[in-house]
């Protein structure tokens, strides 16, 4: 996998890619773009977004289905809410062994910011692979400061 993010005049665009046997993976059927909660619970893409020196922080759930989710975080896990965002489009295009997930997100971004680019994978057996540029020693947390790998400024 790889990702790549970079910040706009309104938010942010971002990239996910998938190169391999994509057919053996669970892909989201497209659907129209809407808000919705546990995208997560199949293949997925993430961003968490934190303000450098700051607990707050916000996450988007980017699904291949054109789904998207946004929430604010207070702290570590605490004090979760639907996140403020204006617009957030995303397109997907994938084959045999490609997939190619783009999002655009128009929304309030504090910078500089410390940001994690996360992947959740279904394979067609129900198995989940988590994927990110750090994790914390012990099960993956996507959560965590440790995932926290890229620093982005406007």
């Amino acid at each position: 996998m790889t990702a790549q993010i970079a910040p706009t005049a309104v938010g942010c665009d971002a990239e996910f890619r998938f190169d391999g046997a994509i057919g053996g993976i669970k892909v989201p059927q497209h659907a129209g773009p809407e808000r919705k909660d546990f995208l997560w619970k199949t293949t997925c893409f993430e961003i968490f977004w934190q303000p450098i020196g700051g607990t707050f922080y916000r996450e988007f759930n980017l699904s291949p289905s054109s789904r998207w989710a946004a929430y604010d975080f207070d702290d570590f896990r605490e004090g979760a809410c639907d996140a403020p965002v204006d617009a957030i489009a995303v397109s997907c295009s994938y084959s045999d062994n490609e997939l190619v997930l783009r999002a655009s997100i128009a929304a309030d971004l504090p910078s500089p910011a410390q940001v994690a680019l996360n992947a959740i994978v279904e394979h067609n057996d129900g198995a989940i692979q988590y994927w990110a540029l750090a994790f914390p020693p012990g099960k993956p947390e996507f959560h965590s400061e440790a995932c926290l790998q890229l620093v982005v400024e406007r």
